[in-house]
């Protein structure tokens, strides 16, 4: 049985591998698709025990093998903020991915341009039976001052690629996954799948 369980309740990036994942033959399941409820505590140290932890746990609840994915935006001025902590930044209760980006810009106020940051993902990809593979991936460019851009979710609006002149949020699709830090960690996850579910 080829399912695999895209292992997070965030819907943009069940959108996001959704997509990159679909020419691998694989029968992609969500949580809601087997009304699975289980929020993992991202409480590690780095973003490989942070993914780790996500796909373990779903794999485990599911008896599916899990893809799980951890990852930040890392920004230079700022000694790699907010990194592990991208999706928990702003101090605001109930925070959603504008109050984050205005806080990373209120932060960068001042700060000397340009202001270089990469996006960092590292993808884990757990069995039921608790082992576990890991591919990471990287895009660079730098963040500006005003978002730019309708597409993508959490910084991409504000995350600027020079040799492309456009925004994260400014990519289609297409473009996105071929550029996107994510869609990199996939590729090189890729292998690891065929690995586990053909045995080669």
């Amino acid at each position: 049985m080829n399912s695999l369980l895209i292992a997070t309740n965030n819907k943009g990036k069940v959108k996001e591998l959704q997509e990159l994942l679909k020419d691998t033959d694989l029968e992609l399941v969500t949580p809601a698709d087997i009304n699975l409820i289980l929020d993992v505590e991202e409480n590690g140290s780095t973003y490989a025990e942070n993914a780790g932890k996500k796909a373990i746990a779903f794999a485990a609840a599911s008896g599916l093998i899990s893809l799980a994915d951890d990852s930040g935006l890392e920004v230079a001025v700022l000694d790699g903020a907010p990194g592990l902590y991208s999706a928990r930044y702003s101090p605001k209760p109930g925070a959603n991915d504008a109050d984050r980006r205005a806080f990373l810009l209120q932060n960068l106020r001042g700060k000397p341009h340009p202001w270089k940051a990469r996006f960092h993902a590292t993808i884990a990809i757990a069995t039921p039976a608790g082992d576990v593979e890991f591919a990471e991936g990287n895009c660079f460019g730098e963040v500006i001052p005003e978002e730019r851009g309708t597409g993508g979710f959490g910084y991409d609006p504000v995350f600027f690629i020079p040799e492309l002149n456009q925004t994260m949020a400014e990519l289609d699709m297409e473009q996105k996954n071929r550029r996107s830090h994510r869609a990199l960690a996939v590729m090189n996850a890729i292998p690891i799948l065929k690995k586990i579910f053909l045995g080669g």
